[in-house]
């Protein structure tokens, strides 16, 4: 199997590399962590103007037609850098939805405005109880003169605390837990009934909590079929998995290398750390794990735009697993070789080992795709 890249990829890589290479810098970054929005909204819109935003979106709507191997290259380099910009809830995952399931008056209106980051979106799926099954659904939406009237709690809304317009999953029938009745609207976060609660995650990033109390909604905002949301749901979250698997890749690699760096400069007994044996042993270890890690973030991106199948969700539910793993095992690692300063907030490193903590529980933590995994392969002959 081929798989070197083509020179189109080769210079969208490049680009995401220079553009995070000359406006990443660790203090520049700690700058934008403590503005208003949290990230750096002259930086999106660069990603904006040069049409990384718009990579994963039909020509028909001002995009380039890329797949899921187009956007493992920008999300490696953006990980690479720890950038705060929410590209992949808001691109990855909200716009893959809204061009899965949206009319086409909806994909041209939101879209465009998307690719060139004139409006950024963010994803409400998840809910106190759920503990990531999408179906878990307690939000409720009913049906009123002229639209549907929300109300609930959702959770971790990553970005949502600077969207312009929110994804919002919600019940318009059945009972919760049940896989039909599941509906998906587009919420605008100043519309009167919308409250938004901001907080920090672990790593940096800035999310909310969003309450939606009797908050009205006109037919037009509806994504889809009523109440039969849920397959689109997975398939999309599938997709931001492939592109999560790349994003820590890149962080991965770049916390394999601040170790690798410091092993060989720290001195004790007159020479580099490096040169004990024991530590070479789990240097050696750190890059055995990140080798598995890419090896599965590239099936991931490969097989990330293919049609739904039992196939598809192993290889998925397989690549978080093992990126989740390999995550956690690098950022263990890396503080372990570090030493106290690996701990520290003024030191690159820490903040790449949360990153990597975060991403390891996101959109499912290893027991969860294990779970999935295990369940896909019951019955399965090869």
């Amino acid at each position: 199997m081929d798989f070197k890249l083509t020179q189109e990829q080769l210079m969208l890589q490049d680009t995401a590399a220079r553009m995070v290479r000359d406006a990443y810098g660790f203090e520049q970054r700690e700058g934008f962590r403590q503005s208003e929005a949290g990230f750096s909204t002259a930086f999106m819109q660069q990603l904006g103007e040069l049409g990384l935003c718009a990579v994963p979106f039909a020509e028909a709507y001002g995009g380039f037609a890329g797949s899921g191997v187009e956007s493992m290259l920008v999300m490696t380099e953006l990980g690479r850098g720890l950038c705060l910009e929410p590209y992949l809830h808001s691109v990855i995952f909200a716009g893959g939805l809204v061009n899965q399931l949206g009319s086409e008056e909806q994909k041209h209106s939101v879209l465009p405005r998307l690719g060139s980051a004139a409006l950024q979106l963010a994803v409400a799926l998840e809910e106190p109880q759920s503990h990531y099954c999408l179906n878990d659904v307690q939000t409720s939406a009913t049906a009123v003169p002229g639209g549907w009237q929300l109300k609930g709690r959702k959770s971790v809304v990553v970005g949502g605390q600077s969207a312009g317009l929110i994804l919002v999953s919600a019940r318009t029938s059945h009972q919760a837990r049940d896989e039909q009745g599941i509906s998906l609207f587009l919420v605008d976060p100043q519309d009167p009934g919308v409250r938004r609660r901001d907080f920090a995650t672990i790593d940096g990033r800035r999310a909310c909590e969003l309450f939606l109390e009797d908050t009205f909604v006109s037919h037009g905002s509806l994504l889809g079929e009523e109440g039969q949301a849920l397959p689109a749901l997975r398939y999309q979250q599938g997709r931001s998995i492939a592109a999560q698997c790349a994003e820590a890749q890149g962080s991965m690699e770049a916390a394999c290398q601040l170790t690798l760096d410091y092993l060989k400069t720290r001195q004790q007994f007159g020479q580099p750390i490096g040169k004990f044996q024991a530590l070479q042993h789990r240097m050696v270890e750190m890059y055995i794990e990140l080798d598995q890690a890419t090896s599965m973030t590239l099936l991931a991106a490969c097989v990330a735009d293919q049609q739904d199948s039992d196939e598809r969700s192993r290889i998925l539910a397989a690549a978080k697993f093992i990126v989740s793993r390999a995550s956690r095992f690098v950022a263990d690692q890396g503080i372990q070789l570090h030493g106290g300063i690996g701990l520290t907030w003024e030191y690159v490193l820490s903040h790449h080992a949360k990153h990597l903590l975060m991403v390891a529980r996101q959109f499912g933590d290893d027991d969860h795709h294990l779970r999935a995994y295990t369940t896909l392969m019951q019955g399965y002959s090869a």
